[in-house]
């Protein structure tokens, strides 16, 4: 054989492996899903809870108009600092202060008239006592007057004398005490008209009383919506001239938030807070959480859950107050803030990226078809057992993504603790998330921590 035909053949035969060797290659690198990695670590955590909402005092009351009338002094203007008891406004009060002057001026005569049947009453008794000496004295002359007739010594004329004087001194006593109950019965009469007419004094001075509006207690006038002269309404909320003022006790700041609902469960009182205000940027202050509220409201309509007659799946909310410690004296009530609720700790957890978390049904992990890296669907008739979902993550050993059940604790901002499960320093898949929402038990990864950044730059 010629010496070029060898060469030829040699050449062809090299070819020929090459070829054999690159389609080996690359059929086995078509199961092999590149995927990427990160370790173990051990590090504090910290869990947040974030909500949003805007600053309010603790203590705040709307002054509401009690009478119907016109304004016609306000002492105060937005913005004042007010005591407890200082005077804001002044309502007309004419026909108010006649009222009272009037009912004070029946009491005066209800109680003299009350002195007068007690004098009376008085009088009367003495009248009794009196009439009951006289009906003595007749008694004892008609009967000395008796024994004396019947002896004949007295005339029958002075007999009957004596006899009418006695009966006539009995009269006078049943009318003594006929006169007696007449008083009291117009003693108690006047006490009724006393009381009476304090009731009434009660009423007219307490209409005179609620034209004249006083701070309940120390703090500023946050809100002023009405003008001298102008008319206040009675007992119609939210209507213009319903609401004189609004005054707040600033010395204890408040913001109140909306937490989610998947978070409310982690918050507890007294967890520390750190609140920012969008009109204070750069600025962060401390806080704790001092009430948690009990009803979901509707994220959409801001209407309490317990207050709907049919229930709905929409997102709900929660009401959280945290305290301000030393808050500046410039805050004002209905600035937006957000707060950070710090709702647990843990000092050099094992941690993992959260991203790294997946389940996987009870019956994918039975499969072991490592030629795969796409999850089969699940069969038609599986058994609850294996519909079960389990959390784990996939770890990387000898070049195989292996998934671990793992048991997790906080979550951090963007890793989240391991209680069981892993050890540090094992390797991870971190992402891609396409690749991990398919990769199956046992499939052959290969490590690439620089994939994401070439997907966003081809994206690009």
């Amino acid at each position: 054989m010629k010496t070029w035909k060898k060469i030829a053949i040699g050449i062809g035969a090299a070819l020929l492996l090459a070829a054999m060797v690159a389609i080996a290659i690359h059929q086995s690198r078509k199961n092999v899903a590149t995927v990427q990695s990160g370790r173990v670590q051990v590090q504090n955590l910290v869990s947040i809870v974030s909500g949003s909402g805007e600053v309010k005092p603790k203590t705040y009351v709307n002054v509401s108009a009690n009478a119907f009338g016109k304004i016609v002094k306000l002492y105060v203007k937005e913005g004042d600092r007010v005591k407890k008891g200082q005077l804001l406004a002044q309502l007309e009060n004419v026909q108010s202060s006649a009222d009272v002057a009037a009912s004070r001026a029946s009491l005066e005569v209800a109680r003299t008239d009350a002195q007068a049947a007690d004098a009376g009453l008085k009088t009367d008794l003495a009248d009794l006592k009196r009439a009951n000496a006289d009906a003595e004295r007749a008694k004892l002359d008609y009967d000395r007057a008796q024994g004396l007739y019947k002896a004949a010594l007295i005339a029958k004329s002075e007999f009957d004398a004596k006899k009418n004087a006695w009966e006539t001194s009995e009269a006078g006593v049943a009318q003594a005490h006929a006169r007696i109950a007449q008083a009291r019965a117009q003693l108690d009469s006047s006490q009724r008209h006393i009381i009476q007419n304090e009731a009434n004094l009660r009423r007219v001075a307490d209409v005179l009383q609620k034209t004249t509006y006083a701070a309940p207690f120390d703090g500023i006038v946050t809100n002023l919506p009405v003008r001298e002269g102008e008319t206040v309404v009675i007992g119609i909320q939210n209507a213009p001239g319903s609401t004189l003022m609004t005054i707040a006790d600033m010395s204890v700041i408040t913001a109140e938030l909306k937490v989610d609902e998947t978070d409310i469960v982690n918050v507890k009182l007294d967890q520390p807070a750190e609140v920012t205000i969008d009109a204070i940027p750069n600025q962060t202050f401390k806080a704790v959480v001092s009430e948690i509220g009990n009803n979901a409201v509707v994220r959409s309509t801001g209407v309490s859950t317990s207050q709907e007659t049919i229930a709905g799946q929409e997102a709900k909310d929660f009401k959280v107050v945290v305290r301000l410690q030393n808050p500046p004296e410039n805050l004002r009530p209905g600035l937006s803030a957000t707060a950070k609720i710090t709702t647990a700790t843990r000092n050099n957890a094992l941690s993992i990226p959260i991203q790294a978390l997946t389940v996987r049904r009870k019956s994918e992990l039975e499969e072991n078809n490592q030629g795969s890296v796409k999850a089969a669907p699940p069969p038609d008739t599986a058994n609850p057992d294996e519909k079960k979902e389990i959390q784990g993550v996939f770890v990387i050993r000898n070049r195989k993504a292996v998934f671990v059940p793992v048991e997790t604790g906080i979550s951090g901002t963007t890793d989240i603790e391991v209680i069981k499960g892993l050890q540090k320093g094992d390797e991870i898949v971190t992402g891609s998330y396409k690749i991990l929402r398919t990769l199956r038990n046992g499939a052959s990864v290969k490590v690439d921590n620089s994939a994401p950044k070439k997907e966003e730059e081809g994206s690009t």
